[in-house]
């Protein structure tokens, strides 16, 4: 008796163990970053499987995710445009990436520099740019947009996003 206990504490540990492993395996792990986009094209997303670069957060609404692809066809996704914006800025070949973003109108991926910008939707991360294919009134270019976002003014920011609703 005394020695069959020692042995199925064991045998349950190491069952244990097993199962952990197994289900590790079996869980999907996020895509932060994607390898080898030689095309340059908008990479597919499912919500919830895919993670920002920028802030880390899971993209859960397509609606305002946009992708950076590299030169070298690495991908990189983020939540919320303005996320995306911040990021790119600092990259050495930021110039040469072609950047994708959600068209809200239409749910398509379009460009990201030619793209339109709101300044007052409400984005996963609270900064207001929504993307839209067509210019409208109160829309702002990708570089004004950039430009917003490296000076703080967002919706994030309290005292500008009372100047944006006033508006």
């Amino acid at each position: 008796m005394k020695i069959l206990k020692p042995i199925i504490i064991i045998l349950v540990v190491i069952t244990i163990i097993i199962l952990i492993f197994a289900s590790m395996g079996k869980t999907q792990q996020m895509v932060v970053v994607h390898e080898g986009n030689r095309s340059k094209q908008a990479v597919p997303m499912i919500p919830g499987k895919f993670q920002g670069s920028e802030c880390g957060m899971v993209i859960n609404d397509l609606n305002f995710a946009s992708q950076v692809v590299a030169p070298n066809g690495k991908t990189w996704f983020f939540d919320d445009h303005g996320c995306m914006a911040a990021w790119i800025k600092a990259k050495p070949f930021a110039a040469d990436a072609v950047i994708w973003v959600n068209d809200l109108t239409s749910g398509t991926w379009i460009d990201g520099r030619k793209a339109w910008y709101s300044q007052t939707d409400q984005t996963p991360m609270s900064y207001g740019f929504g993307a839209y294919a067509t210019y409208a009134d109160s829309l702002i270019d990708f570089a004004s947009m950039q430009e917003h976002m490296l000076k703080g003014e967002t919706l994030a920011n309290l005292n500008y996003r009372k100047q944006l609703l006033e508006k």
